[in-house]
């Protein structure tokens, strides 16, 4: 049960004077894994009436660009830990059929290499690839940097120009590994035993590509995995990656779950600080949340959860988590994007979204350059303690709290000329005024307000439904007020102008 503690009236307010960071695009990535139906009969559906010539789902690629997604990582997820590239080059027809150990599955090896990284020019995102340090070995992962990134007349470039891609294709990120940590890993290593190996990988990739941005394989970000591989690592990677799911049958314990990441960013950060003070270390390595997402009904070979409107309140709370930490946080990647534990399911006829789809949508599409202090007062709510049953019940959270019913992150674009502010409102019982106070500046002219709210019309019997309402309000001055409905996501953007 909540404990609501009714104080003042309710007011978010935004101090544009007080920068926390530039807001990198990236914090708004995807991930994508040979997992289920993610990859084949999801985003690649050879033979479709509704894919390309390539077999890229189209009605899929319409829904993944209004997302705007910085970065997008591939091919796993505990399937790289089993996946040798070399056998997705090529004629498709000529390509091996594999075991899959991670999930249980066969591999065509239909989708490779070349596949996805024409996957993300057609998105305009940056690609980011995840190496095999489980099966794989040190010579298989240079030759895939080769492949891709070189432009000597070598034999793996040379490949790569005999299948039709004479430029390289200047992939800039490389995870050392996923989740090495796990038994659930093909290849499972101790903290120090990965960082004896990943040194090795660092150093050789470096030589090959110099401009290669390394990510650390971290865990959840409080481990004493994570405080060894930073200390380890910290001076030849440029991220240390985090991965977090949350998730319960509870409400309260669901959207005030995704605060634990404020607690894995703030131990990350504090051992990263830690590493490069002690060392002396010239660049500070930023966090990568690798995988983030709501994930907790599904445990079986395909994982298609199917989402509540709660859902979408915690994934609109992660996101306003991630913009207020950006100074840390300059990458995140919601695992996944279709189909497996995704906001996008496919059919053979069409295409659906869930619930989550849309905070991220009106967060891509509303963020600005640089991040500001955004201070909420509301009404707070305690953290349940999590059921013995719960899937993370080992994430308590109540320490962190009281929460404040509302949830807030503000950013500005560097002329300081435009604001959005990002609102959740996860009170179940009432809507609530908010005033928006702005410090610094003053608003200019209307504001244009985008509501998220539970919608009755299910785009499928077993999706539920979600619908956004966007109106114009009215601004005087430094203030606006805002009427937020029972579990809604809000967002307000509106022109700024020098303060009175």
């Amino acid at each position: 049960m909540s404990n609501f503690k009714e104080g003042k009236v309710s007011s978010v307010t935004v101090d544009a004077r007080r920068s926390l960071g530039q807001l990198d695009r990236n914090v708004f990535g995807g991930f994508v894994e040979h997992l289920g139906r993610c990859i084949y009969g999801g985003m690649f559906e050879e033979g479709s009436p509704l894919s390309n010539a390539e077999g890229f789902r189209t009605d899929v690629l319409e829904l993944l660009r209004p997302l705007r997604m910085g970065v997008l990582r591939w091919p796993g997820g505990n399937f790289v830990s089993n996946y040798h590239w070399a056998d997705g080059i090529g004629p498709r027809e000529d390509r091996p059929r594999r075991v899959e150990l991670a999930w249980g599955a066969e591999e065509p090896n239909r989708f490779g290499t070349d596949e996805f990284l024409a996957y993300c020019a057609e998105l305009g995102v940056t690609p980011y690839i995840c190496l095999n340090m489980g099966t794989g070995s040190l010579e298989e992962a240079l030759a895939w940097v080769e492949y891709c990134n070189s432009t000597a007349h070598s034999y793996w470039a040379d490949r790569r120009r005999q299948y039709g891609h004479e430029a390289p294709y200047g992939v800039p990120y490389w995870g050392l590994g996923n989740e090495m940590y796990g038994e659930w890993q093909i290849g499972q290593l101790t903290a120090e035993e990965y960082v004896k190996e990943a040194k090795r990988w660092a150093l050789a990739i470096r030589r090959l590509d110099p401009q290669a941005k390394l990510v650390s394989c971290g865990q959840t970000g409080w481990e004493d995995w994570d405080r060894v591989v930073i200390d380890g690592m910290a001076r030849l990677v440029d991220f240390h990656s985090v991965h977090l799911y949350t998730g319960s049958a509870d409400y309260w314990t669901n959207v005030l779950s995704p605060h634990q990441a404020e607690r894995a960013i703030q131990y990350t950060s504090a051992w990263i600080a830690h590493a490069v003070y002690s060392q002396r270390l010239p660049q500070t390595p930023r966090i990568a949340y690798d995988e983030w997402n709501v994930w907790y009904r599904t445990m079986d070979s395909t994982l298609e959860e199917r989402y509540s409107f709660a859902d979408a309140i915690a994934v609109a709370t992660y996101l306003n988590i991630f913009v207020r930490h950006c100074r840390w946080v300059t990458m995140a990647n919601l695992a996944q994007m279709v189909n497996a534990i995704a906001p996008i399911v496919t059919t053979k006829e069409g295409v659906f979204v869930q619930p989550i789809y849309y905070p991220f949508l009106m967060h891509a599409r509303s963020a600005l350059d640089e991040a500001v202090d955004a201070h909420v007062i509301a009404p707070t709510v305690e953290a349940p303690v999590p059921a013995a049953g719960d899937r993370w019940h080992e994430h308590r959270i109540a320490d962190l709290g009281p929460f404040p019913v509302l949830d807030a992150a503000a950013t500005v674009n560097t002329a300081r000329t435009k604001v959005a502010v990002t609102i959740v409102n996860r009170s179940t019982e009432e809507a609530r005024g908010v005033e928006v106070l702005l410090r610094g500046l003053a608003f200019s002219g209307d504001a244009r307000v985008s509501t998220l709210t539970a919608g009755t019309h299910r785009p499928a019997p077993d999706i539920e439904g979600a619908k956004v309402e966007e109106r114009s309000e009215p601004t005087k001055d430094d203030r606006i007020v805002v009427d937020l409905p029972a579990s809604s996501f809000t967002v307000i953007e509106t022109a700024t102008a020098a303060a009175k």
